[in-house]
C-alpha cells in the first residue's frame, strides 16, 4: 500500500487532469477491474451532490477509492464506521473529508437558522443539527452581514468539524492515526473550476 502522502499527490494530479479535461480514467469503460479486489488509495467522505463524483474529479479508476457521500459531508455513527472499515480492512492511509462550494446542505441550514421552519422533515432536520455548529458561530460575527463569505467560511467550517470528529471520535480511527501514520485531511471541491483545495490537516511535506 502506498503512503498517505503518495495517495495525496495522486489525488491532486488526478484532480488537475480532469480540471484541465485531459482525465486519463474512463471510470464507465474500465471493465477490466469491474472483478478485481478493491485496494482504495483514499477514502472519500464527500457530500451527495450529484456535481461531485469522487472518482471522475479526482480522475480515479474502479476500486481506487472507498467513497462515502451523505449530504453536507457530515459525519454520524454509519460514516465512522464505514471508514473505520475500510481503513482497517484495506489499510488505506488517507481519508479526505470533501466538501464542495455553495453546498445545498449548508444553505439550508443557514436559511433554517435564519427562518425556522415549522413542519421540517425529522431525517432532514437530523442534517441540519449536524452542520448547525459549523455556521451558528459564523452568524454571531460580522459575517452575517456578507453573504458570499458567510457561505464560503461556512462550507470549510463544516468540513473541519467532520475532520475533527472523524480524528477524535472513533478510537479504531485514533490507534491508526497514532500507530499506522493514517491522514486525515479537508479538501474543498469548486464547482466553478472543477479544481480541489486541500486546506486542513495536510501534512507540511505535502
Amino acid at each position: 500500500m502506498i503512503s498517505a502522502q503518495e495517495a495525496l499527490e495522486r489525488l491532486r494530479e488526478g484532480n488537475l487532469a480532469f480540471a484541465s479535461g485531459s482525465p486519463r480514467h474512463d471510470t464507465v469503460a474500465d471493465r477490466t477491474r469491474r472483478c478485481a479486489d478493491q485496494e482504495p488509495i483514499a477514502i472519500v467522505l464527500g457530500c451527495s451532490d450529484a456535481r461531485v463524483p469522487a472518482e471522475i474529479i479526482f480522475d480515479q479508476g474502479l476500486g481506487d477509492l472507498f467513497v462515502i457521500r451523505v449530504a453536507g459531508n457530515i459525519v454520524a455513527a454509519s460514516q465512522v464506521g464505514s471508514v473505520e472499515f475500510a481503513a482497517a480492512r484495506f489499510g488505506t492511509p488517507l481519508v479526505v473529508v470533501l466538501g464542495h462550494s455553495n453546498c445545498g446542505a449548508v444553505l439550508a441550514t443557514l436559511e433554517e437558522l435564519r427562518r425556522p421552519h415549522a413542519n421540517q422533515s425529522r431525517n432532514l432536520q437530523s442534517i441540519v443539527e449536524r452542520i448547525r455548529p459549523s455556521v451558528e458561530v459564523l452568524l454571531a460575527t460580522d459575517l452575517r452581514n456578507d453573504a458570499d463569505t458567510l457561505v464560503r467560511q461556512a462550507v470549510r467550517n463544516n468540513v473541519r468539524v467532520s475532520v475533527n470528529h472523524l480524528r477524535h471520535g472513533s478510537q479504531v480511527l485514533e490507534e491508526l492515526v497514532q500507530k499506522n501514520g493514517l491522514v486525515v485531511v479537508g479538501a474543498e471541491y469548486s464547482l466553478e473550476t472543477g479544481l480541489v483545495e486541500f486546506f486542513e490537516g495536510v501534512p507540511s511535506s505535502s
